[in-house]
Parts: structure tokens; sequence; C-alpha cells
């Protein structure tokens, strides 16, 4: 039995010697490449990388060490392999990222910098390994935010008269402000068109502009990656844009701007190439620094759907789930389930969906108005400043939008503003300041076990104002709530309150109440 074990474990090694010595490995510093950081490494990178793809693919590695280079545009069937102890540091020199690329920045398309890695149209690709990535972005940072922003009229630099150049076409408002100072910084990763993208394990930092941004690609992969950018200009983490198959997982991300976006472009440009960012799953992620946790838009006009977020922690985000956009983008937000979460110092709201990120004025739906529908959030607990805002258009509705089993210490409730079919189900807080939920333009509110803990004698739990059709059931208010529903102006219809428990509310209405029902309620004076 033992020798029998032996020549099962000889064969197995020796297969598996077989299957690592057919993987084709081309070391860069077989190719001119230097790991001492000295020289450039722009060119022995590619020479790897033109023999890798001579042969059909295979893996460019990284042994331990420092790199310098430029920038790596990658072929079909390469895997970038950047092992434990190596690092790729990324010159700052502008000329370096010259001549500009087809691109496309902040959903708009144009040609730019080429980003630091990238690649069209490529097919089985990867970066992956225990190394690290360093963007060296500051210089990028400080030139678009202060050199470009304070110059005077007229001035003008080489970059910016080749970008204009490149440009015509580019219609200012699409990038109002960024076309005409004609300097955009590359983002870091950036595939176009690819299909079967990896990214795994590696650690990246200090990115010029957002970090990770595939652009029409299907079937995406980022797992295991760890983003570390200081507070900086638009240092978004990982931005899929018009994306089909996306999956990002176990994902370790703090940066100077939202921490993962999903997006399908900007206005008149994304409505044109229309193409949807669908199909995504986020899992198992930590997200401390950042503007968003999770954040949808607000570049948005090609449609965003069935997106799935779970299992993920936001400590210190500014916001925690961010869906935003405005009007003169178009396009459909749907299908979004969120659940499992767990916020902590959340600044600003755990939970947005705007579509007045924009300050616009009302105008007839066409194809520039954004639509959010069926959204539903569940399984949510931590502390945050204000749990959620709602706020649709006049003229289209945020629609259908569910809460069930929310419980955080808060300062301030929901804001809910021209939506429609609003639902809550056993969703407990501990509420600072102002009222559970204020409601303004809502059709069709329902409310299911709902809590306060620590209820204000001088604030109701729930004020109302043009709210119709609304159904509030099942509810026992906490001790000390004065009033638990306080209606504003004539225009509320149809609120009925049946099978609440109100032994503990001084004035169960407060209002004109010739729009509410009540039946079957326990009330103060049946103690």
């Amino acid at each position: 039995m033992i020798k029998q074990g032996i020549i099962v474990l000889w064969l197995f090694v020796a297969t598996m010697g077989m299957s690592v010595q057919a993987q084709q490995f081309y070391n860069v510093l077989d190719y001119g490449g230097s790991n001492d950081s000295t020289g450039l490494n722009t060119n022995a990178i590619a020479k790897a990388i033109d023999a890798a793809a001579s042969k059909g693919g295979g893996t460019v590695y990284f042994p331990a060490g420092k790199y310098i280079t430029g920038p790596i545009h990658f072929k079909s069937n390469i895997t970038l392999f950047i092992d434990a102890g190596a690092e790729l540091h990324f010159s700052d020199d502008f000329d370096h990222y010259l001549p500009m690329v087809e691109s496309r920045w902040e959903g708009t398309e144009v040609t730019n910098f080429s980003p630091l890695i990238y690649g069209t149209d490529l097919e089985n690709i990867a970066i992956v390994g225990r190394g690290l990535i360093d963007g060296h972005g500051k210089k990028w940072w400080g030139y678009s935010e202060i050199t470009i922003r304070n110059q005077k009229e007229g001035e003008q630099t080489k970059w910016q008269t080749e970008f204009k150049r490149l440009n015509k076409d580019v219609l200012a408002p699409d990038l109002p402000g960024w076309v005409e100072r004609g300097f955009l910084r590359p983002p870091f990763i950036q595939f176009l068109r690819c299909e079967n993208v990896q990214i795994k394990d590696i650690k990246i930092q200090n990115s010029p502009f957002w970090t990770v941004n595939p652009q029409y690609c299907d079937n995406v992969t980022i797992d295991g990656v760890t983003i570390d950018n200081p507070p900086s200009p638009n240092t978004d983490g990982i931005n899929p844009e018009s994306c089909r198959n996306v999956h990002i997982a176990n994902c370790h991300i703090s940066v100077g701007d939202d921490c993962i976006t999903i997006k399908s472009g900007k206005d008149r440009s994304g409505r044109k190439v229309n193409i949807p960012a669908e199909n995504y799953t986020i899992t198992n992620c930590t997200m401390l620094r950042g503007h968003g946790g999770v954040v949808i838009g607000s570049e948005m006009s090609g449609g965003v759907k069935n997106i799935v977020i779970s299992n993920c922690i936001f400590d210190g985000t500014d916001r925690g789930i961010r869906l935003k956009t405005a009007r003169g983008r178009g396009g459909v937000v749907e299908n979004i389930r969120v659940s499992n979460i767990v916020m902590r110092n959340i600044r600003d709201q755990a939970i947005v969906m705007d579509t007045q990120y924009a300050k616009t004025d009302p105008e007839p739906v066409s194809e520039r108005t954004p639509q959010f529908k069926n959204i539903h959030i569940s399984d949510m607990a931590g502390t945050t400043n204000r749990v959620g805002l709602v706020r649709g258009l006049v003229e289209l509705p945020i629609e259908n939008i569910s809460f069930n089993n929310i419980n955080m210490q808060v300062k301030a409730g929901f804001s809910i503003e021209n939506a429609k079919n609003i639902a809550f189900n056993n969703v407990q807080l501990a509420i600072a300041d102002e009222p559970f939920i204020k409601a303004k333009n809502v059709e069709g509110l329902y409310l299911t076990g709902i809590q306060n803990y620590t209820p204000k004698a001088d604030r109701p739990l729930l004020i109302f104002e043009d709210v119709e059709h609304a159904n509030i059931q099942q509810n026992y208010p906490s001790v000390g709530t004065n009033t638990f529903l306080e209606l504003v102006g004539d225009e509320n219809k149809g609120i009925y309150l049946h099978g609440n428990n109100f032994m503990n509310v001084q004035n169960t209405v407060v209002g004109p109440t010739t729009a509410v029902v009540l039946t079957n309620n326990i009330d103060a004076q049946k103690k």
C-alpha cells in the first residue's frame, strides 16, 4: 500500500511538472528589462509581450524587484504575472503616454493619453500576482488641478494642442470645462471591447485618474485586488463601464473618489453608443475611504440593469449605496439587489437614489429623462448620518423600491420625494433627529413593522405631504412617540392605518384627517 501511494504521488508530481512546463513564461529580464530601479522597461515589456503573442500567448513574468516603465499595451492571450516582491512603477513623464489613443473619459469617447495599462479588441487577458503596481499619480493630479486650471487666457501646452487637434468632433457640452482645458488624466487600467478579462490579487496605488476601468468588455473578473489611492481628484477604484457579466469579489478599496462605480456613458455620447452595464455581481468587499461605497452613475445613459451587491462592509465612506443621475442623461437603472451590508460612520447617507444629482428644471419626458425602478435593499446594519434619500423627478418618479430588515443608528431617517410604490418592512432605527420618514409627492407607500427606538416628543414619526394611497399596518411605536403621523396640506389621499398598536402614542394623526381611514388599531384610550 505504501509503495502504491508513492507511485501515485510520483505520477501526480510528474503530471503537475508537465503542466507547469507546458506553460510559457516570458521573463522580462530576458528581454532587456531591469529590476533595480534603473532604466525604462517599456520596450523590454513590449518585446516580452510580442514574443508571447507570436507563440499564441503566454505569461509575461516579473520576478521580485523594482521596474520603471511607461504604458503597457496588451495583446490577446497574455497574462502579466507580477510576482510577490515585484513592483511596477509607472513613469510620470507625460510624453511617455504619447501618441494619444482611443479612450473613454467620464462616459465620453475621446482620443487621449494612453492609459498606463491598455488594450483594445482583445480576448483572454489577465493581470495577476502578489506584486504592486504604482501609478505615481501625484504629478498628474497637480498638473490637471493646478497648472492647467490656472493658465492665463491663450496659454496652451503641447499636450493640450494635440488633444484639441484629435478631438475636434467632441462637443464641449459633453465634457463641460474639460474639453476646453484639453488635458485629461489617463485611467490606470483601461481595456476596450475585450473578452475574458481577469485582474487578481495585485495591489494598485496612486492612480492618475480612475483605477480599473474596463469599457465595453464581456466576462470581467476582478478578485482579491487591493486599491489604495490617497485623497486625490477622481481616483475612483473599480469603474466597469458599459460591460457585461462582471464579477467583483474579495477586494479592499480606499480611494480619493468612489470605491466601485457602475457606469454606461454620459448624455448624448452615452445614448449614441447605447451599451448598458448589465449582469454585475459585487460581493465580499471592504471599502474604507471614498465619496461612495458602491455607486451607479452619474454617467448611466446607456442603462444599468441586473446588479447584485452583497456581503460588503463600508467603513468611513461619505455615502454607502448611491444611485445618481440628472436630466439630460436618459437611460434606465433597473433590477438592483443589495443585501447583507454593514456600514459604519457613513458621513452623509447610507442609501441614495437621486435623479436630481444636478439641479435642472422640469421638462417633458424624452430620451433625456433618466429612470430608476425595481431596486431592493435588505439586511443592512450600522451607523450613518441619514439613512436614505430617494428623490425622483416630478415628470418621472422613482418607482418600485423596497427596504427590508434594516437596523441602524442614525441622525436622520428617510427623505422621499417624487416616488411611486415604496415599501418598508421591518425597518428599525434609532434616530437622533428628524422624523422616520418625510414623504412628499409619493403615490403608493407601504409601511409594515417600522420602528424608531429613540422618539422625540416634538417630532412626529411620519410626515406626509401630497401622499396618495398609503397602507400603514402592524406597527407598534415606541414609548415617547408623541405624534405618529403629521399630514401637511390638503393633497394627501387614501391614507389607511390598520392593525397598528398605538398604545404608546399621544396623537395618532395631526393635520387634515379627511384623507385618513383608521381601522382595527389599538389606541391609547383602549389601554
